[in-house]
């Protein structure tokens, strides 16, 4: 009976179709470690399996974000304590090898340690849907971009009637010009005539492309501008920025405990960079690069249109700081408007 009483730690280490799961005591002593399916019914097992050794006080669960999100919402809907844990990297995995229950036993011990201190997302919000849109936006942007590369380089290399007549236009223009090229059917194994229906199909391409990426932003405006009033009110935050902030900051925000916190997971926190006589900070190169984008665009707008902005940059130059430097305050003078402006959202949101 005692046994059932003890504090046990749990560590996961999940995969697309089944996780492997391990359990430690106090002290970081392997209980035992077993595999299950990653499915509902697998996720209720797994848990029971963990309980029947004593009292789960914590589990560590890798990849909460893709393999590991549907785990990591069961437990957290069964009040068990979850922490993120980042897979090892390649030093540590040279020294002791590599397996599932290896994983597993790691990220058990590091719960334990303290080393695994991040909250996984819920994913049961506003945010987690605007995240979903996101996705499919963005990869309609990069294939969009790839497109119009593709017509560029095309274009570059062209027989010189077309070369002469698409060079040096707009992206809109020289969409517009490829999509209305004649071309015969027949005579494709010239390069002139197939070089001109290649570059009508990439130009139908982009312009389902860029339909497709007007309507995400329809469909993703109105959820934005309902989770977020405060944060969009902000100088420099359109819809965008404003849906990659929240995509950052989660469902729960109660995982940002404070405004150094988001900043470094916005890669905006200062870190030492002095040596011998220069005494200077730099912008870690951790964290979120999508939030840390957010911030850089935030802080341009403000540069050039905000006139409190502006006034500062002025002053800082005099003062003998180069415009990297200032970027580099701006920008955590910007986490401190958002973190105040997302908690206020959230706040609202809460019911």
């Amino acid at each position: 009976m005692a046994a059932k009483k003890r504090s046990l730690i749990g560590g996961v280490d999940t995969h697309r179709d089944t996780h492997h799961a391990a359990i430690i005591d106090s002290t970081g002593g392997l209980v035992a470690d077993a595999e299950f399916p990653a499915t509902t019914a697998g996720y209720a097992d797994l848990l029971a399996w963990m309980r029947s050794f004593g009292r789960v006080t914590a589990v560590g669960v890798e990849g909460t974000g893709s393999y590991g999100a549907g785990l990591a919402r069961y437990l957290t809907s069964k009040k068990i304590a979850i922490r993120e844990v980042d897979r090892p990297d390649r030093r540590a995995r040279r020294n002791q090898g590599k397996s599932d229950p290896i994983d597993a036993i790691t990220a058990a011990r590091a719960t334990l340690a303290g080393t695994a201190m991040g909250t996984p997302k819920t994913r049961t919000g506003p945010v987690e849907a605007i995240r979903a849109l996101r996705v499919a936006r963005r990869g309609a942007v990069k294939a969009r971009t790839a497109a119009l590369n593709q017509m560029r380089g095309l274009v570059a290399a062209a027989p010189e009637r077309l070369r002469a007549h698409l060079t040096r236009a707009s992206a809109a223009v020289l969409v517009s010009r490829c999509a209305t090229l004649a071309y015969d059917p027949a005579r494709l194994h010239e390069p002139e005539h197939a070089t001109a229906a290649a570059l009508v199909g990439l130009a139908r391409r982009v312009t389902a492309l860029t339909e497709e990426i007007t309507a995400l932003d329809r469909q993703v405006t109105p959820i934005v501008r309902k989770a977020a009033p405060r944060t969009m009110a902000l100088f420099g935050v359109g819809p965008d920025v404003a849906a990659q902030l929240l995509t950052t900051a989660g469902d729960n925000p109660d995982r940002l405990h404070s405004e150094a916190a988001l900043a470094h997971l916005c890669g905006a926190a200062p870190i030492p960079a002095s040596s011998g006589r220069v005494r200077r900070h730099r912008l870690h190169r951790g964290g979120d690069r999508g939030a840390h984008h957010a911030l850089h665009t935030i802080a341009l707008c403000r540069m050039r249109y905000d006139q409190r902005t502006r006034a500062y940059l002025q002053r800082r130059i005099t003062e003998g700081l180069s415009k990297q430097e200032i970027l580099r305050c701006l920008k955590r003078y910007i986490v401190r408007d958002v973190y105040t402006a997302l908690r206020a959202d959230f706040t609202a949101l809460t019911p």
